[in-house]
């Protein structure tokens, strides 16, 4: 069977939305998936889930019909959602295996739609503000809203999703004062720039951040170690945490410190990503960024960082935080001196984010790619953290 007698086939296939597959998969319902991307772009980032069976066998090995080989991974007594990068393969070869006798159905929009998912839950912490945590499973990332009497906050903010925030701010009946960054990013695109043509909100960023040369069209305000920012009734300390980023900088307000990149609730940061010849350097200053700013907290602070692993378990509340002691209790490397720290974290990086250099640049101002090709640059994993596996025991 050629590609064009697959394009001619005729019947409709069900599909199923990113958002109800994602519901399935959090329910417990067993998944099975047949991923028709290639290898390659599989193996960088793919749905996954304790639940989750996949088989990835790529499109064009699928274009003669379905090999004998891959008809012995599917099964028949389960329904299979065939997936491709954007909808249209996924499409064909889900009516291809109807054909067959299989219980099918193919993701809408593919890989790009599932990368859309954003989700909004908020915080249940003893705080005079609602703080909310943006979820995007695809990636990983994770953003905040603060919102204390008539203002609010956006941290690290993506720019996909700027009319999320907006929205969820007029809800709240607050106005957008700041949108800030806890440092240059180099797995997704920021979205302060949006936020602050669209609602006049002004732009934060760390000074040392700021020292990188940036080049933005809107003003914006700089910030450093010790400094607070007054958004409605709660103030936001500004605590320099050097290490991922020469301006990686976390945000506290009340009894929650916002990590950024610099601590996450499995892992800590890659030192590589700003200048890989000093790594070990970068690594050094991460380790007292660590415990002399981060450690020194008490230990019922909530850490709430800038991504989640695709093998993090969500809170009660549904939030990917943690208390501080608890980390100081179960993660590794927070126990390490300083020489076994520095070569841990360097002898197990794992790949750098897709796009890495171009995603910089554009969150530095040196380059404007429309929304469509933002949206492009940033797929995939963020591989921010140090290690690939977590380094909790």
């Amino acid at each position: 069977m050629t590609k064009d007698t697959l394009s001619d086939m005729e019947g409709e296939v069900e599909s199923i939305t990113p958002e109800n597959l994602k519901e399935q998969i959090d329910s417990g319902s067993k998944v099975f998936l047949l991923d028709t991307r290639s290898e390659e772009n599989f193996d960088e980032w793919h749905i996954d889930g304790d639940n989750v069976e996949i088989v990835n066998y790529p499109y064009f090995q699928l274009l003669e019909g379905v090999p004998l080989d891959l008809l012995a991974e599917l099964p028949h007594e389960q329904k299979i959602t065939v997936l491709c990068a954007k909808g249209g393969s996924s499409e064909m070869v889900a009516e291809l295996l109807g054909e067959e006798g299989y219980d099918v159905n193919h993701l809408e929009r593919g890989m790009n739609g599932w990368a859309r998912i954003y989700e909004y839950t908020e915080l249940d912490v003893n705080v005079d503000a609602t703080i909310a945590q943006y979820q995007r499973p695809s990636s990983g990332c994770l953003a905040y809203l603060i919102a204390s009497g008539d203002e609010a906050t956006v941290i690290d903010p993506l720019r996909a999703f700027t009319d999320e925030y907006e929205q969820d701010v007029r809800a709240l009946g607050v106005e957008l004062r700041y949108a800030l960054d806890t440092h240059i990013h180099a797995d997704h695109i920021s979205g302060v720039h949006n936020l602050s043509e669209q609602t006049d909100a002004t732009i934060v960023l760390p000074e040392p951040a700021a020292n990188r040369g940036v080049i933005y069209d809107q003003p914006y305000e700089i910030v450093s170690d010790g400094d607070t920012i007054s958004v409605g009734d709660v103030k936001l300390e500004v605590i320099h945490t050097p290490g991922h980023t020469t301006g990686m900088t976390a945000y506290k307000v009340g009894n929650v410190l916002f990590t950024g990149d610099g601590l996450f609730t499995e892992s800590v940061a890659r030192p590589d990503l700003e200048d890989p010849e000093a790594a070990k350097n970068a690594a050094g200053t991460l380790y007292e960024s660590l415990t002399e700013k981060i450690l020194t907290q008490p230990d019922d602070v909530i850490v709430a960082p800038a991504h989640f692993s695709d093998s993090a378990t969500p809170n009660d509340d549904g939030t990917y935080t943690a208390e501080l002691g608890e980390l100081k209790e179960t993660m590794n490397a927070l126990s390490m001196d300083k020489d076994e720290f520095v070569e841990f974290i360097v002898s197990d990086l794992p790949p750098r984010p897709a796009n890495h250099e171009e995603i910089i640049a554009t969150n530095l101002g040196q380059q404007s790619p429309d929304d469509e090709e933002a949206f492009e640059l940033e797929l995939g994993p963020n591989n921010c953290a140090a290690s690939e596996g977590a380094l909790t025991n």
